[in-house]
């Protein structure tokens, strides 16, 4: 909103210094300024108000060290980071942009999800929440949404040169329309924008991996039905994604810590991918329009970081189901939209160990129940985090580690990109 006052302010009236809006860099700047404050200071007012509503966690005794001491902790406080994400966004973005739309409503949606389950927990003392399947039928519809937007909308392009659009493999459409591009050398550039599924392959140099080549390798006329590949993909990351957050939201400041990075990872390459010249220069896919999400990704690092200041060790409230749902599902969509769904079992590596560490546990322990008549465990408690626990490490010093660790991945994912 504020973009569109101030640019017609600059273009009616010429009001000395709201031209800077019309820059990218200065209005995501401003956004995760403004997202850390609306953490920091309405943070503390949210967090007053689930106290008054005695909206606090209730703790099951695992017998893990400092567990008592959570009991009745303000809970559902994901609030404070979807309000620090949303309020930047509506003010700074330009919102009429098909990235920006669609990580709203994912945004929304997934907050509605995490809430609903929050309130059954809290309100309704019922310790399961929502159904599995329930919640499971929210995230597939989630991804349902954003799988066809990206694949069937045609404001969801890669602009390439016209000289390699013949070197493209399975189905696509180039869309009408050439856009001549001059470098400081005089050298004409011809680009076009090509409506194709494709993604970047880690590692590989000057290929990408179009989901309708898996299809046309078969038929050439089965391109068309990539769809059926692509939407299907994107169910399965944002629910994996989504959930893995959850699973690591068990520390005070964890999944937090662990997602700012990430998102500030995820930023970084929605710039790369929104300009022309580091695209060229880094041989990877340009996505036009796409630089607008770097002030979503912005305000979404500035909320985790904000909400950092009350969730680190001893936590002032717990963010929930309404954060941890919420934020797994926009690190899905971010490493989607910027077509580096391929990279995210890298850069969220953390989330991938913890889905796994569960996965394992609850699969060997049947398996060994059913065959020696008792379960037994791979790890001392699952998710991941828990097992380092009950070795008797520190809470604050498994945190941090695995921030540590997560710092190694956004830098090997930064390195994957050189290689190509």
């Amino acid at each position: 909103m504020l973009y569109y006052l101030f640019k017609y302010l600059d273009e009616t009236f010429g009001l000395a210094g709201a031209g800077v809006f019309q820059f990218l860099s200065f209005r995501a700047a401003v956004a995760v300024i403004l997202s850390l404050l609306i953490s920091l200071v309405f943070g503390g007012r949210i967090i007053n108000l689930l106290q008054k509503l005695q909206v606090g966690e209730t703790v099951r005794d695992l017998g893990l060290k400092g567990q008592k001491e959570k009991q009745g902790t303000p809970t559902m406080g994901g609030f404070i980071i979807i309000t620090a994400i949303l309020i930047p966004t509506l003010l700074l973005a330009k919102i009429e942009n098909i990235y920006i739309i669609l990580l709203i409503v994912v945004t929304v949606g997934a907050a509605i999800i995490g809430g609903v389950d929050d309130y059954i927990k809290v309100f309704k003392k019922n310790k399961q929440g929502l159904k599995g399947r329930v919640k499971i039928m929210g995230q597939v519809g989630l991804g349902l949404l954003v799988g066809a937007v990206l694949f069937f909308s045609n404001d969801v392009l890669v602009r390439i040169d016209k000289k390699q659009v013949k070197n493209l493999t399975g189905y696509y459409e180039v869309m009408d329309g050439e856009i001549e591009r001059v470098d400081e050398h005089g050298i004409v550039t011809n680009l076009v924008d090509v409506k194709a599924p494709v993604t970047s392959i880690p590692f590989v140099k000057e290929v990408n991996l179009n989901y309708s080549s898996l299809l046309t390798c078969f038929n050439e006329n089965w391109g068309k039905y990539a769809w059926l590949i692509y939407i299907p993909f994107v169910i399965f990351i944002i629910t994996a994604i989504s959930n893995g957050a959850n699973m690591t939201d068990g520390l005070d400041g964890l999944a937090t810590g662990v997602s700012a990075i990430i998102g500030a990872t995820l930023g970084v390459f929605v710039y790369l991918s929104g300009n022309y010249i580091t695209t060229d220069y880094l041989n990877i896919l340009y996505i036009p329009n796409i630089s607008e999400v770097v002030i979503f990704a912005g305000a979404f690092t500035g909320a985790c970081i904000g909400f950092l200041w009350h969730n680190s060790h001893p936590a002032s409230v717990f963010m929930g189901d309404t954060g941890s749902l919420t934020i797994g599902s926009i690190i899905a969509v971010l490493g989607i939209m910027v077509r580096k769904e391929l990279l995210l079992p890298v850069l969220c590596g953390i989330f991938l160990v913890e889905n796994l560490s569960v996965i394992m546990q609850v699969s060997y322990f049947k398996y060994t129940k059913q065959k020696y008549g008792e379960g037994r465990r791979v790890f001392l408690m699952s998710p991941l985090h828990h097992h380092y626990q009950k070795k008797g490490m520190a809470e604050t010093k498994i945190v941090v580690r695995f921030w540590i660790v997560t710092i190694l991945l956004a830098l090997l994912t930064f390195v994957t990109i050189k290689l190509r």
